[in-house]
């Protein structure tokens, strides 16, 4: 059941657990996440990068395959297909291809350039019934070709974005994209606590939920996370379970060339991964 992330958020913030976001890269990856979400009851949202969905042709062809997956699957649990990271001109092309739910990232403007996008862009994707996330601060590493140096959030300019009426608020909290490094100093829960000070009820976002230690997740949802976006993790789980595969010479025996057997045992690992985040944020059984 597509729907914007609006209302599965504020049951999140107000039950104190998160809903995961899943970014997905391909066929496997959205029956994947689609079929563990069904099965653990749990509202989930699936999360498209500008350089994924290139890759995957365009928004559209994204939009139209999560869709008509959704209806051939028999998905009930909400669903929310979501622009990661998008720029302005992503943010449009979005709207215009049938995404529920978008986020504009203006984090590299000065602020307020920021605050006038993020507002512009409320109005319409309130006007057309989608959700709207933004981001204050910078989240560290680096995504499609962006680079971040995980500066920590103001949680004054936390407040000024967030009164705008966005849905839900990114801040950098010192979270990484991609593996954390042996000497990363974990999430500032200082800053993390100054803004949910700031901005209430407000669902906050909690970008690089790859490698983030479990006390600290758990932490970070009772400070005010209400989403956590998963996506390297799937990709490290599908690929070694792709390489066990071939390495074992599977793909050698009879057809197990054929890419529906080749892929198979990746699909399977991404499903272990998501089933493992869904209960860590508490979101099973919450639809």
């Amino acid at each position: 059941m597509l729907v914007s992330a609006e209302e599965m958020l504020k049951k999140a913030k107000a039950g104190h657990y998160a809903v995961g976001q899943f970014n997905i890269n391909n066929l496997e990856w959205t029956k994947s996440v689609l079929q563990v979400a069904q099965e653990m009851n749990s509202p989930v949202i699936l999360g498209v990068s500008e350089g994924a969905g290139k890759y995957m042709t365009g928004f559209g062809t994204v939009a139209a395959m999560v869709k008509a997956m959704d209806e051939s699957l028999g998905i009930t649990v909400p669903v929310a297909l979501h622009l990661d990271h998008g720029t302005y001109e992503g943010c449009y092309k979005c709207i215009k291809a049938g995404f529920t739910s978008i986020m504009f990232d203006g984090s590299h403007y000065p602020i307020d350039e920021n605050i006038a996008k993020t507002k512009e862009l409320v109005q319409v994707a309130h006007q057309m019934g989608l959700s709207i996330e933004a981001e204050v601060g910078a989240i560290g590493g680096e995504e499609d070709g962006v680079i971040g140096m995980g500066e920590c959030a103001d949680p004054n300019e936390c407040k000024a974005v967030a009164d705008l009426g966005v849905d839900m608020l990114a801040a950098g909290i010192g979270n990484i994209h991609g593996k954390y490094p042996a000497n990363w100093k974990g999430l500032s829960f200082e800053t993390l606590a100054a803004i949910q000070e700031k901005t209430g009820v407000m669902p906050l976002v909690l970008h690089g939920g790859t490698g983030i230690p479990e006390d600290m997740i758990k932490k970070a949802i009772s400070l005010g996370v209400a989403k956590i976006n998963v996506n390297t993790e799937c990709q490290l789980s599908f690929a070694a379970a792709t390489r066990k595969y071939v390495e074992e010479g599977k793909d050698l025996e009879g057809k197990g060339f054929d890419p529906r057997k080749l892929l198979a045992p990746g699909a399977e690992a991404i499903k272990n991964t998501v089933r493992e985040k869904i209960a860590l944020f508490g979101s099973a059984n919450k639809a």
